[in-house]
């Protein structure tokens, strides 16, 4: 398994023989391994920004690995998740599989079994990581404006002219365009057409961000110039 060294696997199992026996293996293909002994426990834990997954049992003492499970979506936590179970049944594997889960393995497992399943989550965490990082960064960086930088934004992105904006918002051009400076500098945006491009990212991540003019405003507004 050609695994990359910052990859992270976490494990979470009552079992001390199971966590020593999966730690074992998953460090002896590179992989970084933590592992915990309940699901409050891996809640509470401060965790590594890597690409990784989850390898968690079904039945554990306190929160099980499915109420693990919703917990994580409910926090929007979306990192792959790996179950394994010894007492595991078709609809406990329906249950996980349709929330997510990329794999159900029953103990005793063959460990490349669980090497393959681990390989592919965290795969699916890398370019899933790789695709939210221009987004995060965008919402990061939009956070940045002031409500009328904002504002300004959204005319600037749909197309208007200083001139326009300033007619619109009811301030002068001159405004407009320190305000225009100011969003280009927070925004990272070395161009027009790319902060556009930022603006259109915001827009996918469905983040209220942006109200561009109607049809009607706009063209109320070029009428006036």
């Amino acid at each position: 398994m050609n695994a990359d060294q910052k990859s992270v696997v976490f494990v979470v199992d009552d079992d001390s023989a199971m966590r020593d026996s999966l730690k074992f293996l998953f460090q002896s293909v590179g992989l970084d391994t933590l592992v915990f002994a309940s699901a409050v426990d891996f809640l509470q834990a401060e965790l590594p920004d890597a690409p990784s997954c989850l390898v968690v049992d079904v039945r554990l003492s306190g929160l099980s690995g499915l109420e693990l499970q919703t917990e994580l979506a409910k926090a929007n936590n979306r990192i792959p998740v790996i179950f394994m179970t010894g007492h595991g049944d078709i609809r406990m594997a329906a249950t996980a599989m349709k929330a997510g889960a990329v794999e159900f393995l029953q103990k005793p497992f063959r460990d490349q079994d669980m090497l393959d399943a681990v390989r592919l989550a965290i795969e699916q965490d890398r370019i899933r990581r790789k695709t939210e990082k221009p987004i995060h960064d965008a919402q990061v960086r939009f956070a940045s404006l002031t409500s009328r930088e904002r504002e300004v934004m959204g005319f600037v992105v749909a197309g208007l002219l200083n001139k326009q904006i300033a007619h619109e918002l009811g301030i002068s051009e001159m405004t407009v365009k320190v305000h225009r400076g100011s969003i280009m500098q927070k925004m990272g945006a070395k161009s027009l057409p790319d902060l556009v491009t930022k603006a259109t990212v915001l827009a996918r991540a469905s983040r209220p961000a942006l109200r561009p003019p109607s049809e009607s405003e706009r063209g109320d507004v070029f009428a006036a110039s």
